[in-house]
């Protein structure tokens, strides 16, 4: 398979729709094997389908909640055994969860968007830190929102998970700035996925630009020509 990312590992959590969808497909166009961890066995299968039809080779499915952390675990043990090394992390995977005054929210819902979208961040940190720094040029990259900088009602969990998210990022990205590797964060501003739809029901999705439309940011950054490190990247930055 040729391509600029021919030979290359990548895993891309949240990668059975959405913007995970849509990066998994175009490193796997681009010739990288894609590792795809989601929750949808269908999706991810439905998914695979169309890797081997763009790249004539198959993804590495892991069907999992992102916050079973021992499988994050398991999956880095594996990758370490079959590849040595893991040379792109895309960490994707996110949920809104419910939107409700912050007094409202029960302890398990907060946990449960904390669990998702930064403590599952943290443990891909601590498990694929070892195989990034055996690339010979390692990229991570994790997603973000506008929310993180904002202080819109009703969107507690999510954006103080958000915020964290990047906060904890840019202190990792400053402890690797000496080694190969590095670190960054995509902000995707506003594109039509299902989180979208579900969050503002009102709006017409097809205002917004498609996934697909962030790939030029996304494949900037997981270059291993890229030398940017602890930036926020994305289409309004």
């Amino acid at each position: 398979m040729s391509g600029q990312f021919a030979g290359r590992i990548a895993l891309v959590t949240g990668a059975s729709r959405g913007i995970g969808r849509a990066v998994a497909l175009g490193l796997a166009r681009e010739g990288a094997t894609v590792v795809a961890f989601a929750r949808s066995t269908k999706d991810l299968e439905s998914l695979d389908d169309e890797i081997r039809a763009v790249s004539g080779q198959p993804a590495v499915l892991v069907a999992e909640n992102i916050a079973n952390y021992p499988k994050i675990d398991a999956t880095a043990a594996a990758l370490f055994q079959r590849y040595k090394r893991l040379d792109i992390l895309v960490g994707n995977a996110a949920m809104v969860g419910q939107l409700s005054p912050m007094h409202q929210y029960t302890a398990k819902q907060w946990d449960d968007v904390m669990a998702v979208n930064l403590t599952a961040n943290w443990h891909l940190i601590r498990a694929f830190d070892p195989l990034l720094r055996a690339s010979d040029a390692g990229r991570a990259i994790f997603v973000t929102s506008g929310a993180a900088h904002t202080n819109r009602m009703y969107w507690g969990p999510y954006a103080v998970s958000k915020a964290g998210l990047e906060r904890m990022v840019k202190i990792y990205a400053n402890e690797v700035g000496h080694t190969k590797m590095r670190v960054n964060i995509l902000d995707p501003g506003v594109v039509r996925t299902k989180m979208r739809a579900d969050a503002f029901p009102g709006e017409d999705p097809l205002q917004h630009p498609l996934p697909e439309s962030l790939l030029p940011h996304v494949l900037k950054l997981v270059s291993p020509t890229c030398d940017l490190n602890g930036q926020t990247i994305g289409p309004n930055k």
